[in-house]
This record gives C-alpha cells, sequence and structure tokens, in this order.
C-alpha cells in the first residue's frame, strides 16, 4: 500500500535547496553545544526545523536520527515521556498518552506556539462541498452511511481513519465529543498521513471515501488534485478563517516539555513565543498565536 508520505528530507535544517523558511536577519539567539533534542508530527516538522536552521550550528541533521527528528506523533510522545529528547511538536496528548505519563510519573507542560485547522477531505469527483459538525459526527459514528444522505450520490461512505495517538486520530476522536467513534475495517485504517490523502482520491478507484488531517499538511506539503477540502459548518479552512475563529475546528499546537534537564530548553521556548519564532510559524504556512507585527 503506497503511503505517499512527505519526504521530509526537502524540510532538513542546513540542506541546499531545502524548502525550510528562513529568518532575514540572524537570529538573536544562537546554540552552541548542549542542543535541546527535538521530535514531533510529521506535520509540524518544517516548523521546528526552522527554528533549528534560526538557532542551532549548521552541520547534518538526519529526520530520524539527530537533534532535529520526526518520529511522527505517537513515537515523539513516548520519547518525550521516557526522557530520550527535550522538546516535541504536536497536537495535543491523546487519553492513552496522557495515561502513559502518569504511569511513569511524568508530568507533560503544554506551551501553546501557533494555530491550525483540522480538516476533511473528499474525492474531487464527489459533489458534496461541505459537512456540518452534526453530520461529520454522525458519519464518524456510522449512522450516516450513504452519501446522499448529506446531498451526494447513492453511494455508502467509506470512512478512512489514522491509527490510535496518532495526532488526527485524537483530533478526530476530540471531535466526537459524546459519541462513540464507530470501529474501523482494518482496511481503512491508513498508517500514514500522507497515505490517508492518497487513499481517499484513489482507493481500489472507489470516489466513495472521506478522510482528515491537518490543513497545512493536505494543502501545502502534499500536493494532489484528486481531493478538495470540504467546508465545516459553512467555513472552509483556511489561515484566515482560524485567524478569526471561524472555522470550527482550529486548535493550537504545542511544544511540549517534561523532565529535561537541559538549559537551553526554556530559552529556546521563550525565543519560539518571540516575534521571530511566530515569524517563522506565519511563513511556513501556520497561524501564530497572534499579532506578533
Amino acid at each position: 500500500m503506497d503511503n505517499a508520505e512527505v519526504d521530509l528530507y526537502e524540510y532538513q535544517p542546513f540542506q541546499k535547496d531545502s524548502k525550510v523558511v528562513t529568518l532575514e536577519e540572524p537570529a538573536s539567539i544562537e546554540f552552541d553545544g548542549d542542543l535541546p533534542v527535538l521530535d514531533g508530527a510529521t506535520a509540524l516538522y518544517p516548523v521546528y526545523s526552522a527554528f533549528a536552521n534560526a538557532t542551532y550550528p549548521e552541520m547534518e541533521y538526519d529526520v530520524y536520527e539527530s537533534e532535529v527528528m520526526a518520529n511522527k506523533t505517537p513515537n515523539a510522545y513516548k520519547n518525550i515521556t521516557n526522557g530520550r529528547v527535550d522538546v516535541i511538536f504536536a497536537a495535543g496528548p491523546s487519553e492513552r498518552q496522557l495515561q502513559y505519563a502518569d504511569q511513569k510519573e511524568v508530568e507533560l507542560n503544554l506551551t501553546p506556539i501557533g494555530r491550525e485547522a483540522f480538516v476533511f477531505f473528499v474525492h474531487s469527483d464527489n459533489p458534496v462541498e461541505g459537512l456540518t459538525l452534526q453530520e461529520i459526527q454522525d458519519i464518524y459514528a456510522g449512522t450516516i452511511k450513504n452519501w446522499k444522505e448529506v446531498g451526494g450520490k447513492d453511494e455508502e461512505i467509506r470512512a478512512f481513519q489514522r491509527p490510535d495517538d496518532s495526532g488526527s486520530q485524537t483530533a478526530l476522536e476530540n471531535l466526537m465529543e459524546d459519541k462513540a467513534l464507530m470501529e474501523a475495517p482494518t482496511d481503512d485504517i491508513v498508517s500514514g498521513m500522507g497515505g490517508i490523502i492518497e487513499q481517499t482520491s484513489n482507493y481500489k478507484n472507489y470516489k466513495n471515501a472521506i478522510g482528515y488531517s491537518f490543513r497545512y499538511f493536505s494543502m501545502d506539503m502534499v500536493e494532489n488534485d484528486k481531493i478538495k477540502h470540504i467546508e465545516v459548518d459553512g467555513v472552509m479552512p483556511s489561515k484566515e478563517t482560524i485567524r478569526t475563529g471561524e472555522y470550527p475546528l482550529s486548535s493550537e499546537f504545542y511544544a511540549i516539555t517534561a523532565v529535561s534537564e537541559n538549559l537551553n530548553v526554556p530559552p529556546f521556548i521563550d525565543w519560539i513565543l518571540s516575534e521571530e519564532g511566530q515569524s517563522l510559524i506565519e511563513r511556513t504556512g501556520y497561524v501564530p498565536m497572534e499579532d506578533y507585527e
């Protein structure tokens, strides 16, 4: 199965032709020695790679084994809880991740650093342009099963999900509120976030799928013209509707710390919240915490 994952090496810091964004002037803080070890979600790697590119010494930082890694949300939470890394960048933790930290007697400290949208998409040939939050909940609860129930064609809805504890699956669980999330068939659980886009666009040539992701990943990091993003409660996800709060599925993402004794971590977090750090969040394609200009 092709997961169509983004090549994160394209966003590596300090690499020729890297897509990582840079500051126009040297950063006001630079670290040398005892670098905070970073990990996090695939979709946020371009952001914290930009932080490293601005403040770390120039050298090779492998995407999966270095001071600037991207081992996906579930592994990142395990790594921060077990003291293997100093800071992770991710959406908020799932109940299971909080329970794991509690079992390890570790307190997770979440610092909001930006805002993002949880988005849904369908095949580009699907006539449905939008869904209400209630309809999305009912689709994933299994009570709406056919597209004709929401203004589409007479086709069964194939509702893809992600593995437990991935950032987007946690977002879906939170969206469901008090409704029980239906159990997805094994074929409908897609491991990589790029994979859920690929499967929605072309799963066995079906055009009846729905999937979800985070806006920057599915709109900017992945280029797939066979999917279309849909409105939620009549609002399209965009940087502007996230900024204004109009889009109903907007939420914060975090720099998360735990038991690290690295003295460079607090000034690093402070710098991320500064005008320089927030400008990198904005220029990467996310929404900063507030108007820093």
